[in-house]
């Protein structure tokens, strides 16, 4: 876990335990194999995790970095982000909201209607800085919660790309180490997306962090 006034990795000369190719969702793939495995990763077709600690091409041996990851009830770990419902990037004005309800660290948060649900250990999504204050490493998760009416929408997609679409008054946002995320109306089973890769709909899902669930190079 990354606290203030730490340093941002530890120099090492160990060689990696393994070393990965391909996008954020093979990186969970193999931490989940390895826990605290010393990964090097080679991003293939662009990563959002890798942006997030300091380049698109991690998987420079010299600096290791101890990361987080979400486990995601038995969908397995993510390491990058959770999105439940419309991904904001493709939040339109006929995306309807629905009923849900977040629970934080075991504290009922937020009850009412959203289109979206993120969950993010990282900062980016898609390429655009999603959740400006995620960091992979601090032992906590941001969450988000987009309840925009259809009007927003255009313009705060417009602003994804900077960060700039944060704060806003229907955009609630809070951290937390367990979330629990329920959508409300029976049969209303929403979109589920790890690490850029779609899962089965589902109507309710617990995220928790692992804190340092695995070592990369970078």
């Amino acid at each position: 876990m990354i606290k203030p006034g730490d340093e941002w990795g530890t120099p090492t000369t160990a060689g990696p335990d393994l070393e990965v190719w391909g996008d954020d969702a093979e990186l969970a793939r193999a931490a989940a194999r390895r826990p605290g495995a010393l990964i090097r990763f080679c991003p293939t077709g662009g990563s959002d995790l890798a942006r997030a600690v300091g380049g698109q091409t991690a998987g420079t041996a010299g600096v290791e970095v101890r990361l987080d990851a979400l486990r995601v009830d038995d969908h397995g770990l993510a390491c990058n982000m959770v999105v439940l419902g419309v991904v904001p990037d493709r939040l339109r004005r006929l995306s309807r909201r629905r009923s849900v309800t977040v629970t934080v660290d075991g504290v009922e948060w937020f009850t009412g209607r959203a289109t979206t649900v993120v969950v993010a250990n990282g900062e980016f999504h898609h390429g655009l800085d999603l959740v400006p204050r995620g960091h992979p490493g601090d032992g906590r998760v941001e969450v988000q919660v987009y309840a925009l009416a259809p009007p927003e929408r255009a313009g705060m997609r417009a602003r994804l790309a900077a960060g700039t679409h944060v704060p806003h008054p229907r955009i609630a946002q809070r951290t937390g180490r367990k979330i629990d995320v329920r959508w409300v109306r029976k049969g209303s089973r929403r979109r589920l997306e790890l690490d850029g890769r779609r899962r089965d709909r589902t109507d309710r899902v617990t995220i928790e962090v692992v804190a340092g669930a695995y070592r990369l190079l970078v």
